[in-house]
């Protein structure tokens, strides 16, 4: 029997797919998993039950990650699951830059006891004129889930798109419209775009991606949309170029005091994920991962583990060994088994980075004292019995 506390609201559809083995609780220290969203776990104590924390989105950036690593506890996002709704609100984003639809819309709104206000419209419409975003050049700063889909419907748009990302995965790859230009230097996306979308994740390599230097090599009434994270942009140097005419737009989606009311800024109240669709997904994804991890011990979309699938187990027994990414870990754990006399069935090692997990499935159960001397060694972070 498992135990699950939701921080936040999560989708009953998601929460749909935890069967009679698993019973909601409302106290963190009783759980063996956690789904989030947004809220904040910095500084929360963490139980020393909990094995796992699902956060039902993309961004990990409320969840403490080297902590848990620490502790062995597994963090899972879900990757791709609410890409569709982003992808839809950065074309909104790149019309309403494009076009002063809002203004118009305020223009209707503030003259509307106007009797005869379709004759005025006929007037007042050309205060509210713009471009259209067919035939203009379209740069992805991030080719993952989102900016794959956001590149293909560009294309689909009419619009001339150029890529980067030097990390592209296979899966993003074969997704890619072949029609894409794929480019291997930043420059070539600022000198020749007319827009410009930033999809990558924040990282200290990351943070301030569109600075200074960037909006100076851009082209002259470049719009800026940034639908990942407000911090890879440098903000107060965005501002700065719209001062100067430089950036006719600036489109976020992370409201902050730097931006609110400013002129040539669009902010949305982080509106990228807030469709029934991507909740409904988003739960559903990060409910089955935590599911598979708890049951059977498998670890896929880890944000702080690598991946690691050994499937069912069929054997007497499971284990999964948390531990640093260092020199003679497995000979630890196999002279441990050894000297016990517990044999091995299957192993298999996943490290990324500075930690590792060994999973190992056992032809006999293991003993008390065996998890401790395994727990004892050098380097272990946490041993689980799956099984």
């Amino acid at each position: 029997m498992f135990k699950y506390n939701c921080l936040n609201p999560i989708a009953q559809v998601g929460l749909n797919n935890f069967d009679n083995k698993y019973i909601k609780t409302d106290d963190i220290n009783d759980a063996d998993g956690v789904l989030v969203r947004s809220a904040s776990m910095h500084e929360m104590e963490l139980p020393e039950k909990l094995l796992a924390v699902a956060r039902a989105g993309a961004g990990v950036n409320n969840i403490p990650l080297d902590k848990c690593a620490e502790k062995g506890i597994v963090v899972f996002n879900t990757p791709g699951a609410n890409a569709n709704g982003v992808k839809e609100l950065v074309f909104a984003g790149m019309l309403l830059a494009s076009r002063d639809i809002t203004g118009g819309i305020d223009w209707v709104k503030n003259n509307a006891a106007d009797a005869d206000i379709a004759k005025s419209a006929e007037k007042a419409k050309k205060n509210f004129a713009g471009t259209e975003i067919m035939g203009k050049k379209l740069g992805i700063i991030g080719l993952g889930a989102i900016g794959v889909r956001v590149a293909n419907a560009a294309k689909h748009m009419g619009m001339e798109v150029y890529g980067y990302d030097p990390y592209i995965s296979v899966d993003a790859a074969w997704s890619l419209s072949r029609d894409i230009k794929h480019v291997t230097n930043l420059d070539d996306i600022y000198a020749n775009c007319d827009f410009i979308t930033i999809h990558v994740p924040l990282m200290d390599a990351t943070k301030n991606t569109i600075n200074a230097e960037a909006i100076d090599k851009m082209k002259q009434g470049v719009i800026i949309l940034n639908f990942a994270r407000d911090l890879l942009c440098d903000e107060k140097a965005i501002l700065e170029g719209i001062k100067a005419g430089k950036v006719r737009k600036y489109v976020s989606d992370f409201p902050n005091p730097t931006t609110a009311g400013q002129d040539g800024v669009i902010v949305i109240p982080h509106l990228g994920a807030s469709t029934e669709e991507s909740e409904d997904n988003c739960a559903i994804m990060a409910v089955k991962e935590m599911v598979d991890y708890l049951e059977n011990g498998n670890i896929k979309n880890s944000v702080n583990f690598p991946a690691i699938d050994m499937g069912i187990c069929d054997t007497t027994g499971r284990v999964i060994v948390f531990h640093k990414n260092m020199a003679n870990m497995i000979a630890q754990f196999t002279t441990v088994f050894g000297k016990h006399g517990v044999n091995i069935a299957n192993m298999s090692n996943k490290s990324r980075g500075e930690v590792a997990v060994t999973m190992l499935d056992l032809d006999n159960e293991l003993a008390p004292e065996v998890v401790t001397e395994l727990e004892n060694s050098l380097g272990v972070y946490r041993v689980r019995i799956v099984k």
